[in-house]
């Protein structure tokens, strides 16, 4: 891997270890509950690194994991999947537990570990890229002055500056007028967030000339917000067989991102998203490489 190679997408945030767990029925307290268990890479920005890769765009992840087995795992694993890995090592690699319900919707106990420390990134891992996807996980810690370090690279290199809301929880913790500073402070130029969160933090609000908002609503359809309150919609087409909705908004960002770095318009972007989304949602964990034999134990 070489610092200075140029990369058409670079993604900030986290590389952990996800553990998904489907439970054979509805959880019961105090005893076994019978369950079909599958580890696998995770984290919100590595996550849109590796499927943007499988898309063909060329694509860096910048994060840190532990000096441990299971992040020098993950970290191969990633570049495997054709992205280049610039990570620091240090602590232990965090941990994501997904409880996912019959319906795929899922329940998730975030460790994050090393993967909240992230700091002290140097230039040449981030200069040169088109477009620079963050995480807002990363807002709070260490890890905001490297968001803030690739907010001014991007506004000077003239690169497209991206960010996700996340998490309801983490707008909670903020406050949603914080959160919304703390977004309009990095100047983005796309928001991405869910309907609940998009609701929660007041997130619209964010629209601006500078700052397009794009909020997802499941099965409904996608809003996306302009400035001078201008919005249009666009339909999700339908998924059959839903599994799991682990890494889906990811997946959809990363279609999103392809799409607008091969000239889409903002309307073409979406209907990008929701289609890597689609084929995400059949899949357990943010993957897209599940085998035969995987799809049919995950259907048993």
């Amino acid at each position: 891997m070489t610092a200075h190679n140029r990369r058409a997408l670079v993604c900030i945030g986290d590389l952990v270890e996800d553990i998904v767990v489907w439970s054979a029925g509805a959880p019961r307290a105090g005893t076994d509950n019978p369950a079909r268990i599958r580890r696998a890479r995770g984290g919100a920005a590595s996550n849109v690194a590796a499927f943007a890769s499988s898309l063909g765009t060329s694509t860096r992840f910048i994060g840190r994991v532990g000096d441990d087995p299971v992040g020098e795992a993950l970290v191969r694993d990633l570049a495997v999947a054709g992205v280049d890995t610039m990570v620091q090592r240090q602590g232990r690699t965090g941990t994501i537990v997904i409880l996912v319900d019959a319906s795929g919707e899922r329940t998730m106990f975030p460790d994050r570990a090393a993967a909240a420390q992230l700091s002290d990134v140097p230039d040449s891992w981030i200069s040169g890229a088109e477009a620079i996807h963050l995480s807002a996980y990363s807002l709070a810690g260490p890890t905001w002055s490297v968001l803030r370090q690739a907010a001014d690279l991007a506004h000077a290199e003239g690169a497209i500056l991206t960010l996700d809301a996340s998490s309801i929880a983490l707008i909670d913790s903020f406050g949603p007028a914080t959160f919304r500073a703390l977004i309009r402070s990095l100047q983005p130029r796309y928001v991405f967030a869910n309907g609940t969160e998009a609701d929660t933090g007041s997130l619209r609000q964010l629209a601006t000339p500078r700052t397009t908002v794009v909020v997802k609503n499941g099965i409904e359809p996608t809003e996306v917000h302009f400035a001078a309150n201008r919005s249009a919609t666009v339909r999700v087409p339908p998924v059959e067989d839903v599994r799991d909705t682990t890494g889906a908004g990811d997946a959809f960002a990363a279609g999103f991102l392809s799409a607008v770095l091969d000239h889409a318009e903002d309307l073409e972007a979406v209907e990008a998203g929701h289609n890597l989304a689609s084929r995400a949602l059949i899949e357990p964990g943010a993957t897209l490489t599940m085998t035969t034999d995987e799809k049919g134990a995950v259907r048993d």
